[in-house]
């Protein structure tokens, strides 16, 4: 763990039935579609799909059994030994399994009630943590910053608000974003799927997910909460959700998929505990001041409303800490009432000469490019005039890499001359001229 926060409960796994918080005929729907998807006939097997403990799920299969819709066929004596139960649908289970599927295709782990669940996002809220200045400058480690920069981004990072980093592009505001995630180090419990008014959300996706394996889980015991969970969630490191030009309204709202009739959560609901990082604010075909329109309540009230197909309107947790990154000044975008709902306005700035050097002596010793002083002060007295001497963090990556392009094209060993500095400045920026059509 590379930082403190408040210790991270693991949600309490179901004893009984009832402790599931979900209704038999819900239960029970997902148990008979499940068998009929996936063909399954044990009980064991169905205990690690429908993540219950193997007694509830027996005791759900006598249900099933009482109302004629399971049968048994005897005990199975294949593979290793196994003396185990087998179970199959009987044609009433069948017919009762084509049903619920055409209401809704959703089978597999049973969903967690949304009550149940925002008691799980406040255990292991976004704003319980405690970020050190030592895990932040562990995490930057690798980037060279304006001083003063972690001074403004530790507390804004810590209060769990809204972030607005701004500044010329190619200075690594979507670098320290992604500082940011591994600065938090820490880990939640995203449930598989959420329950409400008898509709079921899916929530955990593997693209946002991570899960932590279990030989981890047994590692960090410090919490020993060892793999005694409610099995409904998975046990993640703390989301990051990324987006940039693509990001839409839509995106924000719950998807409603109309063939398996079945919701997925929507993107900041996905980023529950964890961070959204909205990249590029200004290039997308909503307007940066829509866009912030939308989060102004979530922002505020620390919840969001969704809306299911039948119009009826209801609240999850909104607990994600938003990074904003343009490359536009914030008075170009947003109106003052959108601004002052941004908590913390960070300008991430180009270096100067000196921290322009620096970064460029650090980038050629990696890249192994030897330094050569005729080409640095050529490139500082005839190169950089010409863009008003605006340095960017990018730059030295850039330029180096198309001078080795050219040595390992030439066949000459890495070296720095005015020429190739020429030949890689050409490339970085082209030349402002008619082109005959």
């Amino acid at each position: 763990m590379n930082m403190h926060s408040k210790s991270v409960f693991a949600p309490d796994q179901p004893k009984t039935l009832a402790d599931t918080g979900l209704t038999m005929v819900m239960m029970r729907d997902i148990l008979l579609k499940t068998m009929f998807r996936q063909n399954l006939d044990k009980v064991t097997e169905l205990s690690k799909v429908l993540a219950m403990q193997v007694p509830m799920v027996q005791e759900l299969v006598d249900l099933c059994r009482d109302l004629k819709l399971i049968e048994a066929m005897g005990t199975l004596s294949a593979g290793a030994g196994s003396n185990e139960m087998g179970y199959q649908l009987s044609d009433a289970g069948k017919a009762r399994a084509l049903d619920a599927l055409a209401q809704s295709e959703y089978y597999g782990a049973m969903p967690v009630p949304l009550d149940v669940y925002k008691e799980q996002v406040k255990r292991q809220s976004i704003r319980n943590i405690m970020l050190t200045r030592q895990a932040l400058t562990a995490a930057m480690g690798h980037l060279i910053l304006p001083p003063g920069l972690l001074d403004q981004l530790g507390p804004a990072v810590t209060s769990g608000k809204s972030i607005l980093m701004y500044g010329p592009p190619g200075n690594g505001k979507s670098s320290i974003s992604n500082g940011i995630r591994d600065a938090l180090g820490d880990t939640v419990y995203v449930p598989t799927a959420i329950e409400y008014s008898g509709q079921i959300i899916t929530v955990y996706d593997p693209i946002v997910h991570t899960p932590i394996l279990a030989e981890e889980e047994n590692q960090s015991s410090l919490r020993k909460t060892g793999l005694n969970f409610d099995r409904r969630y998975i046990h993640c490191k703390r989301p990051t959700v990324i987006t940039g030009g693509e990001l839409t309204l839509d995106m924000l709202d719950l998807k409603y998929n109309a063939n398996a009739k079945t919701y997925q959560a929507s993107l900041q609901l996905k980023s529950a505990g964890g961070l959204f990082i909205v990249d590029d604010l200004g290039r997308q075909e909503e307007s940066p001041q829509a866009l912030i329109n939308r989060w102004i309540v979530p922002l505020e009230m620390g919840e969001d409303i969704l809306s299911l197909q039948s119009g009826e309107k209801f609240m999850v947790p909104f607990d994600t800490l938003v990074i904003f990154s343009t490359n536009f000044h914030p008075n170009e975008i947003f109106d003052g009432a959108a601004l002052r709902r941004i908590f913390f306005k960070i300008k991430i700035d180009g270096p100067d000469q000196q921290g322009f050097l620096k970064i460029f002596a650090l980038v050629a010793k990696k890249m192994r490019m030897p330094l050569n002083e005729e080409a640095l002060i050529y490139m500082l007295r005839e190169k950089y005039p010409l863009i008003d001497n605006n340095f960017a963090n990018y730059q030295p990556v850039f330029l180096i890499e198309q001078m080795i392009a050219i040595c390992e094209f030439e066949g000459i060993p890495y070296q720095m001359t005015p020429d190739l500095v020429d030949r890689a400045w050409a490339n970085m920026f082209v030349k402002d001229e008619m082109i005959a059509k």
